[in-house]
């Protein structure tokens, strides 16, 4: 209805353009086409008002028809002063908006002419001024006026959209009628003016899913129940014709790409009935069976699919998740299974929607079911014990071979196979115990000790006799049951301290006790003094009940001149059965104490030394032996530096003391006899030294790079003879009395004097013990304890 209206009202305004037109047009022929500036109007003769003369300007709307490719310019229209009588004198000027370049007047008779093709859309109106002036003096006649030349349209515009592709969603199955975009189209004409602006709209491509209104450019859904499962993406084209959908009219296209949006209208259903699985035995908990999957053509959230086991005999012995990146079940195993048990379930497997829409909850149940059977695998299994894990008790001190406990394994394959047992020794280091390997009876072998460890943690091992690789494994808890075998010991290494003055009955010291027995036989602890002291005149003991006692003193005045010292010992008990005791000493010191109690010494020699000697006194004795030391040091090294220096042999320098010995020798202590300190050489130390408490029988073969140098002949000679005549000479002195030379100090130019190199001796007796006299004596061990060393090397 509204569109019929706008269409009468449309051709309502443009009948009425018409008649004006023709009206304007007819007057101006009437007045032979000369609108007259100023008109005189008589109002009667007599007795009638002459009316004053006004200025008169009789204008006509002036029209241009856009678009004109003429070959004269078009004529606008004609200005006219009613006071121009035609003789000339009058001249006509046009000022204004394209005056002189679009627009021309002739000045004489005042027509108007458009010399250019205009274009409504650029310019739809010019606004001129015309004035009438005196051709020869260019007076005003008639003061300026304005008028206006409307450009005339025509359709010479197309219809154009906004845009010249469209997307849009629209949801699947919506219904007939459902908007799903509008689409507009602008014409550049002038909508006043005719039916150049007046657009239609109608649809091109797209049917018949689709439909455009005319007026407004909706689309709208044209069919039910369209379903993205079967086409998702639809291209509709559009036309705008203007003249409103006329022949002849402009018309302009766009392409929409209409796309439909999922919703959930399909369920979820299983491509199969029956699905089937297998599974081992020896399959964990958590581990994959198998998968299924039941197909939902819906995406995103609408194809969401949840699984769950709705039924069967499998339901405790498996579980289904869901595979959110899969969309698929997975099905695991959820408990152990046997086979020798049972061989097979069967499982009920519901697939479900997670979003359901309501708008589609006609179409049926959102979800399907599927029978899934699972077979069970026959494997090859270790031995399974009876337990999974076992505790026993064994009292401490157990005589070897006690029975502790017995483990049980059996293999839970039809064959059946013996089971063989054994411990693991890494958790039984120490090797306590022992097990039967035929019947799993664990024995000890060696006593235990429940304060050592009460709790013993092993491990069992159960294999198959013919199968060696399948075996199980058992923890083993033994307790150690306590048994009242250790007797109570003080708590701590007491020593406790009475004051001289101290008073009668008064306490000074609390003791308990410790027990490494279990609590059942441990406290309550007696405390008691040995029969034998119980009435001791000095100290007394209180047994406070709660595990300690108090030891008191029973008389007063101690002294520490008479006794600083004392030992009081304590017998403990404990509480178990049978009970056991031990007697522990608790050491007392006497000590001065001031009047408040507090102790002053507990030093009985400090406290003589008080008494009789002043602290300078202690001073004066201390610098007195800080003295005597200090001389002692002084004399020790003025005796070192009083050594006589070395001193360089002279061939006159030749000194010699023979001690002839009437009794069995000096032996290596008579040093004082002689003093040969200047044929000292260092080298003697580093050759063979013969023994010396036998006569060498060889002659010494002399060490090659050993020769003296020549300024030493004479002492060589010296030396030489000496040991010539030691060695030949049986009535020579005690052997063991031959003096060891020093050594005068390195680089000396002097061979050794020591007849220990001069010949090799050999002796039948045996000095090995020298070996044993420890590393002063290694030495003289190394040059007598191998002579067959040097025979062989000779």
């Amino acid at each position: 209805p509204k569109m019929k209206e706008d269409n009468c009202l449309h051709a309502a305004l443009l009948c009425l353009g018409m008649l004006y037109y023709s009206h304007a047009i007819t007057t101006e022929k009437l007045n032979h086409a000369r609108p007259s500036l100023h008109g005189h109007h008589e109002k009667g003769k007599e007795g009638q008002v002459l009316h004053r003369s006004k200025r008169g300007w009789v204008w006509n709307q002036f029209f241009v028809i856009e678009e004109y490719t003429g070959p004269d310019p078009v004529l606008v229209g004609r200005l006219h002063s009613d006071i121009d009588s035609g003789d000339g004198n009058i001249k006509y000027i046009l000022s204004g908006e394209g005056a002189g370049i679009i627009f021309v007047i002739d000045d004489k008779s005042g027509n108007i002419h458009a010399t250019k093709t205009l274009d409504r859309e650029e310019r739809a109106q010019y606004t001129l001024t015309a004035q009438a002036v005196d051709r020869n003096t260019n007076r005003p006649l008639e003061p300026p006026s304005e008028f206006i030349v409307k450009v005339q349209d025509i359709n010479d515009n197309p219809p154009e959209f906004l845009h010249e592709n469209y997307h849009a969603n629209v949801p699947e199955r919506s219904n007939v009628g459902t908007s799903v975009i509008q689409v507009t189209a602008s014409d550049a004409d002038d909508p006043t003016y005719g039916n150049s602006a007046k657009l239609v709209y109608s649809i091109l491509e797209g049917q018949p899913y689709f439909s455009v209104e005319a007026q407004t450019g909706i689309i709208r859904t044209a069919l039910p129940n369209m379903d993205r499962e079967a086409k998702e993406e639809y291209h509709v084209v559009i036309q705008a014709k203007d003249m409103g959908g006329h022949m002849g009219g402009l018309t302009g296209t766009t392409k929409v790409t209409i796309t439909l949006t999922d919703v959930n209208d399909n369920p979820p259903k299983f491509p199969q009935s029956v699905y089937q699985m297998s599974v081992s035995e020896a399959a964990v908990p958590g581990e994959e069976v198998g998968r299924v999957k039941a197909k939902d053509p819906d995406i995103g959230e609408n194809g969401l699919v949840a699984y769950s086991i709705i039924d069967g005999d499998g339901m405790d012995m498996f579980e289904i998740t869901t595979d959110y990146e899969t969309q698929e079940g997975v099905v695991k195993l959820k408990k152990l299974l046997d086979f020798e048990t049972k061989k097979s379930y069967s499982l009920k497997v519901e697939a479900a929607n997670v979003h359901i829409d309501p708008k589609f909850i006609s179409n049926g149940p959102f979800k399907d079911t599927v029978t899934v059977k699972i077979s069970v695998e026959d494997a090859d299994e270790p031995p399974v014990f009876l337990k999974p894990s076992y505790i026993f008790e064994v009292q401490e001190n157990a005589a070897s071979g006690t029975v502790v406990g017995k483990v049980h394994a059996k293999d839970p394959d039809a064959a059946n196979s013996a089971i063989r047992y054994s411990i693991d020794r890494h958790t039984d280091l120490e090797r306590y115990f022992i097990i039967n390997a035929e019947d799993g009876n664990i024995k000890t072998i060696k006593a235990l000790d429940r304060e050592e460890i009460a709790w013993h943690n092993i491990s069992v091992f159960a294999v198959e006799v013919y199968k060696q690789h399948q075996e199980a494994k058992v923890p083993v808890a033994i307790k150690v049951v306590d048994v009242n075998d250790n007797a109570p010991k003080f708590a701590a290494a007491y020593e406790a301290f009475v004051c001289e003055n101290a008073r009668s009955n008064q306490q000074f010291i609390t003791i308990s006790a410790d027990d490494k027995d279990d609590s059942a036989n441990g406290p309550r602890f007696i405390f008691s003094l040995p029969p034998e002291i119980i009435h001791n005149p000095n100290f007394t003991l209180r047994d406070n009940r709660d595990n300690t006692a108090s030891v008191l003193v029973r008389r007063e005045g101690f002294s520490r001149q008479k006794q600083d010292l004392y030992l009081l010992p304590i017998v403990i008990s404990d509480g178990g059965l049978p009970p056991q005791s031990s007697t522990n000493t608790l050491t007392i010191r006497v000590c001065g104490c001031d009047s408040n109690g507090s102790l002053l010494s507990c030093n009985a020699e400090a406290y003589i030394l008080n008494a009789g000697l002043s602290t300078g006194a202690l001073i004066a004795i201390l610098a007195c032996i800080v003295i005597l030391l200090v001389i002692v040091v002084l004399f020790v090294t003025l005796k070192r530096q009083k050594k006589e220096p070395l001193i360089v042999f002279e061939e006159e320098d030749v000194r010699e003391n023979i001690i002839t010995y009437d009794d069995e020798g000096g032996g290596e202590e008579d040093t004082e006899a002689f003093d040969i300190a200047t044929l000292q050489n260092p080298d003697g130390i580093n050759g063979f030294i013969p023994r010396k408490d036998i006569k060498p029988e060889y002659q010494y073969i002399p060490r090659p790079g050993l020769r003296p140098a020549p300024n030493s002949v004479d002492v060589d000679d010296f030396i030489n003879t000496r040991i010539q005549e030691a060695d030949n000479d049986p009535a020579a002195p005690p052997y063991d009395s031959i003096q060891i030379y020093g050594y005068e100090g390195r680089g000396s130019v002097a061979g050794s004097l020591s007849s220990l190199e001069s010949a090799t001796t050999d002796s039948d007796l045996d000095y090995d013990y020298l070996q044993n006299w420890g590393p002063r004596f290694k030495k003289l061990a190394d040059l007598y304890g191998s002579k067959d060393t040097f025979n062989d090397d000779s």
